[in-house]
């Protein structure tokens, strides 16, 4: 039964990156149609470590930027961490659990954090004074402004 809702979980987060009518914004001005998309590329998600067990579509605006970044031939930013469910209209929903992962995003090394605006607005007084002086964290209502920050 878990595996199942960790599964369920990982493949809406995953349809929702890929059912986009398109995939928007990219900064180079190109926008795919997701007809065409299906008709080019093949795209497997592999989410290591599914045994672990997950609590919420978190990773949509990841697998979104994963995507958008093999479609585009843009890297993504190796010093950013991002947290955030995704609508199938492209914008980014609150999640749950963010004074913890800004604490791994710091120890780890990076240094932005894309977040939810709503998590901005409500959760910043809950995260270390340390965490926040260290990373440059930054709202994110959609993925338009998610790929603007994370491609390079």
């Amino acid at each position: 039964h878990i595996a199942f809702s960790v599964i369920k979980i990982l493949i809406d987060s995953g349809e929702i990156a890929i059912d986009l009518d398109t995939i928007p914004a990219m900064p180079n001005d190109k926008s795919l149609e997701a007809s065409e998309v299906y008709k080019r590329y093949d795209l497997h998600l592999h989410v290591p470590a599914g045994a672990t067990p997950k609590d919420g579509p978190s990773a949509g605006i990841t697998m979104a930027t994963a995507i958008a970044s093999i479609l585009s031939g843009q890297k993504v930013d190796n010093k950013i961490a991002m947290t955030g469910e995704l609508t199938l209209t492209g914008k980014v929903l609150p999640i749950g659990g963010l004074k913890e992962k800004l604490i791994a995003a710091y120890k780890s090394g990076v240094t932005k954090a894309l977040i939810p605006e709503k998590n901005y607005e409500r959760d910043l007084e809950d995260i270390p004074d340390e965490v926040k002086n260290a990373l440059e964290i930054i709202a994110v209502r959609d993925v338009r402004e998610v790929l603007q920050e994370a491609l390079v």
